[in-house]
């Protein structure tokens, strides 16, 4: 995790250097900072709210909800080099989920609950729009 907070904290600092020493394109021709540019920086995983450190460092959080029933189906589903014993899901899987998510609520994380029922259509969207306002009322 304290190489995740470094990475972050170097994108922070110089995203367009980091994007470029990570194989990311961008635009030829500027190498200076642009005031008005907006550099968006998008972590996924799971435990990442339970780190302060990193908590801290993000503007907006999300955090996919899936009920047991569905995010069993979804992982039975999941085709692993090595197959997950009998009752790992049961036996730990979900009551991490559980466990991780407790801790999340405990500290007063300020995220923004998806359900992860919906479409990845009608959670992009719904994202994007957020994110759209929020930096439209930013400037």
């Amino acid at each position: 995790m304290d190489a995740m907070v470094s990475t972050v904290h170097a994108w922070i600092e110089e995203p367009r250097k980091f994007a470029r020493s990570h194989g990311v394109n961008v635009r030829p021709n500027s190498k200076d900072p642009i005031p008005e540019e907006i550099h968006i920086l998008v972590i996924e995983g799971f435990l990442l709210y339970n780190y302060k450190p990193l908590t801290d460092l993000f503007n907006k959080r999300y955090y996919l909800t899936v009920p047991y029933d569905e995010c069993k189906r979804r992982r039975s589903t999941r085709h692993y080099p090595i197959p997950d014993p009998p009752g790992l899901f049961d036996g730990h899987v979900w009551p991490m989920y559980l466990k991780y998510r407790k801790e999340m609520e405990t500290h007063g994380v300020d995220a923004v609950y998806l359900d992860g029922l919906k479409s990845r259509d009608e959670l992009y969207n719904q994202v994007f729009e957020e994110i759209q306002n929020m930096l439209l009322n930013c400037s």
